[in-house]
């Protein structure tokens, strides 16, 4: 089995492949764990002042920091939240962005977190 040599990150470059993931998938993901937690009434850390920021900002930033390292390790198992394209070293930060929303898959999950997130917030605000 070939493994193919990835790039390492340093600096700038690493800050930007932690800003993508932070931004586009882990503040979208845990923001609808944040919303599903309330939902169910489980709120002894969401229910405290700022403790759903606190929570999305720290579990965010834990997925920044783990998956590009995990994904590139075990591509099988991070094939949903793994994305080279972030990591690209050649690449510039906007040239990053406009690649990854031209994946087809891209708009599947953009629209799904949107509309699970809608309806989460629904239900959150209906019931209290």
């Amino acid at each position: 089995m070939t493994a193919l040599a990835t790039p390492k990150l340093t600096g700038r470059k690493w800050l930007e492949c932690f800003a993508l993931y932070f931004v586009l998938q882990g503040v979208p993901i845990y923001s609808g764990v944040a919303l599903l937690i309330k939902l169910i009434d489980a709120a002894e850390f969401v229910g405290q002042p700022f403790g759903a920021v606190i929570f999305v900002a720290m579990m965010s930033t834990f997925h920044a920091l783990l998956t590009p390292g995990f994904g590139a390790r075990f591509p099988h198992f991070f094939r949903h939240s793994f994305e080279p394209l972030f990591a690209d070293t050649n690449l510039s930060f906007s040239e990053r962005v406009s690649r990854w929303l031209a994946l087809p898959n891209t708009a599947l999950q953009l629209l799904s977190q949107a509309l699970l997130l809608s309806a989460l917030a629904i239900g959150v605000v209906s019931i209290g």
